[in-house]
Order: structure tokens, then C-alpha cells, then sequence
């Protein structure tokens, strides 16, 4: 009976598959299982010191009140220094709205922007939410693909091939989640000279891992002419400052979009926590030192990760240029079977290595490609050797 009283919105909706794999590998820990969680897309690191300080110095201060909607002016100035400062984006005050996660921000920005019909061009493998949040939005996504021979990168002859009268956006992440790739300025400006043919498309960056990037250097498709007066970049404090449970994400954008999205906003949520903004404002103007150690040790972890993965026969394994993810092509151990069980798809095969090997990984399904999963490396470096060898045996068990 209760199933029949929910709305079609939240029957038709696909559960969070990173959420749900990490509840799974929890409820095997609960069981006595010594799982290795490879799941979630978490730092591993506790939030810096001078930011949680800065925290307590906010409360403290009586910072324990309603903010502004679209965030505290001194967080809203932070980021406009901020994007001049790392991105080269220029943006007024009024430009900026601060959410609580980008996760929100997304949200907001789909709730703003599509009607009914209107089509989401979503650079595939994308972040597992992007899908959900457009249809929750009414909007149609439209899965862009790209595959571990591109490294993952849309190029600019499929988004013009993509692109119809109903496209009104497209959102894609650099550095990906969920693999590591990062578009290069060039590969930017490409897509922009696609894109200037289309004044209607609104282009949305997800820039969240911008600090974790090994390049040497990250690009924003805003700074593009062809763009920039309609390019909202996306970003946040969850990855680059080991912030997730502070729940702050922000964008830049047209003051118009930013605009509507402080009036969604204002009717969902209000503002976001009064003092984790303050301590955030404080992070973005302070050292980058604690950011910079964490960007290292990802980048150790990536490299181990590569080399280990490599070492199992079957597993196409590419370079990821950021975030802390790897994106390995499982598509060798697909039709494989165990005890006369059927491994079908990277689904099944998610599910296979959680119970044998109790290693919880995602299933690449959810990101749009069900030919490959997606392992964290923000664990440390014993845990990530002892998972891979785990992950290995199982798979040699498959016939």
C-alpha cells in the first residue's frame, strides 16, 4: 500500500549506486566481514587543522545564525578571489551562490533551467547523479559516450553530432568522476568552437577535483569566449579540502542563472551552515599546503594502483589525470561464470568481488558505462595492496 502512495518522481528514481554499494559493504562489516571499501568518493584525509580551528573561532564568535541565501558576502568574495586568482574567471558578488554540497548546486541549476522535454547532453561515464537529478528536473538526458581508447574524453565531432533544437545543456566534470580524465585547454576550446554555433546551451563545469589534478595545470571552459557568458563553473570544498561532511558546494555563473538558483534555493534549503562558510572563506585564503600533501599522496596511490591492476590479466587499465579514481575496463570477465553463477555485466561483477572478496567497489553501470567499475584509491596504501590481491584471486576464480 505505501509504495502505491509515493509519487511517480521518486518510484521512477534510481537509488545513489555509490551510496548503495557503501551501505553494502558496511552491512558485511557489520556481519564480522573485514571489508575493504573501494566505494565511496571520499577523501581518506581528516578535514586540515587551520580549517576546522577556524571553524571553532566562528562559533565561537556567535556565527551560529541564519546566512544570506546565496552565502555569506565574506565566502561569496573568498570564491570571486578565488576563481580570478586559480581560474582566471571574473565574477561579481552577486555572481556566486553558495549550496550546501555542488551536489545542490547541480540541482538548482537543472531546477532553474529545464522545461519539461528539453534535452541534457551529459559527457559519459558522468557522475551518477547528473542522470537522476535532469530526469527529477523534467529534462531528457542525453549520454554523450566516450571509452578507455579516448581516455574517456568527449571530442568535439560527437557533441556537434549530439546537439539538436531541444539541447539547453550539457554537464560534464574535469577532473572526472568517475575517471580521472582531464580535458586539456585545447580539447576545451574545441568543444567551445562547437558550442558558439548554439547560443541556447547552457554549459555547466563541474570543477570539484580541480585540486586534484596531476597535469600541472587545470583549465576552465569558462574562460573560453565562446562561452563564458553562459559557462557555470561548479565547484566546492568536499575533495580538494577533505570538506565532504561540511556539506559546501558554490558556482559561478550569468547573474541570471545565479539569480534563480539563490530562488530555488531560498525555497529548498535557505543558506548553507554559518560556520563551516566561515571557516570555508578562511580555507580558500589560507595556505594550500595540507592540499597540496594530499594531491602528492593521491598521485603516489594512483601510480601503485596502475601497477597493480596491470598485473591482472584481462583488466584494461588507462592513466587517470586526476580525481582518485581508477576506471579499469572489466568487459574480459563479463560472461564468465562462478560455481555455475553467471557474471552477465559489471553489475554482477561489483556484486561478485563485494561477496567474494569483500572488496566494495562500483559497478560502471552507474556512471553509463557497464563495461567497467570504478575503485577509490583515497585508502591507504596496505589497504589498496591487500584489496587489488583480493580482487585478483577472485577473478581467477571466474571460468
Amino acid at each position: 500500500m505505501s509504495n502505491s502512495l509515493l509519487s511517480n518522481r521518486v518510484n521512477s528514481m534510481q537509488e545513489s549506486a555509490t551510496l548503495k554499494m557503501a551501505q553494502l559493504s558496511r552491512d558485511l562489516t557489520a556481519k564480522g566481514k573485514n571489508v575493504i571499501s573501494l566505494s565511496i568518493g571520499e577523501p581518506d584525509f581528516d578535514t586540515p587543522e587551520h580549517i576546522k580551528e577556524a571553524a571553532k573561532r566562528a562559533l565561537d564568535d556567535g556565527y551560529t545564525k541564519y546566512t544570506p541565501v546565496p552565502g555569506l558576502p565574506e565566502l561569496r568574495q573568498a570564491i570571486v578571489e578565488k576563481f580570478k586568482r586559480d581560474n582566471g574567471l571574473h565574477f561579481d558578488i552577486s555572481q556566486i551562490v553558495v549550496s550546501n554540497g555542488a551536489k545542490q548546486s547541480i540541482a538548482n541549476l537543472v531546477l532553474a533551467l529545464i522545461d519539461e522535454g528539453d534535452e541534457v547532453i551529459l559527457f559519459t561515464p558522468y557522475w551518477v547523479s547528473y542522470v537522476e537529478i535532469v530526469k527529477l528536473g523534467g529534462g531528457l538526458p542525453v549520454s554523450l559516450k566516450a571509452d578507455i581508447a579516448s581516455d574517456f574524453k568527449v571530442n568535439a565531432s560527437q557533441l556537434k553530432a549530439a546537439i539538436t533544437g531541444k539541447t539547453k545543456m550539457i554537464i560534464f566534470s574535469s577532473p572526472c568522476n568517475p575517471t580521472g580524465s582531464v580535458y586539456t585547454k585545447e580539447e576545451l576550446s574545441k568543444l567551445s568552437e562547437v558550442l558558439a554555433d548554439h547560443p541556447q546551451i547552457v554549459v555547466v563545469s563541474d570543477e570539484i577535483y580541480e585540486y586534484i589534478n596531476f597535469t600541472g595545470g587545470h583549465s576552465s571552459i569558462g574562460t573560453l569566449p565562446a562561452v563564458a557568458d553562459r559557462t557555470v563553473t561548479v565547484n566546492g570544498f568536499s575533495k580538494g579540502f577533505a570538506m565532504t561532511g561540511w556539506r559546501l558546494g558554490y558556482i559561478g555563473a550569468p547573474g541570471w542563472i545565479a539569480s534563480a538558483c539563490s530562488k530555488i534555493q531560498g525555497q529548498f534549503t535557505s543558506g548553507a551552515s554559518s560556520f563551516g562558510q566561515k571557516a570555508a572563506a578562511y580555507a580558500l585564503q589560507s595556505s594550500m599546503q595540507a592540499t597540496e600533501a594530499m594531491k602528492a599522496a593521491f598521485l603516489h596511490r594512483r601510480d601503485l594502483m596502475i601497477d597493480l591492476l596491470g598485473q591482472i590479466d584481462g583488466m584494461k587499465v588507462n592513466v587517470p589525470q586526476g580525481a582518485f579514481y581508477i576506471f579499469p575496463n572489466v568487459s574480459h570477465f563479463l560472461g564468465k561464470s562462478y560455481q555455475g553463477e553467471k557474471i552477465g555485466n559489471a553489475d554482477d561483477l561489483a556484486l561478485y568481488i563485494l561477496d567474494q572478496a569483500h572488496v566494495g567497489i562500483v559497478s560502471g553501470s552507474a556512471f553509463g558505462d557497464d563495461e567497467c567499475v570504478r575503485l577509490s584509491y583515497a585508502a591507504s596504501e596496505d589497504e589498496l595492496r591487500e584489496a587489488v590481491r583480493r580482487i585478483k584471486h577472485a577473478l581467477i576464480q571466474l571460468k
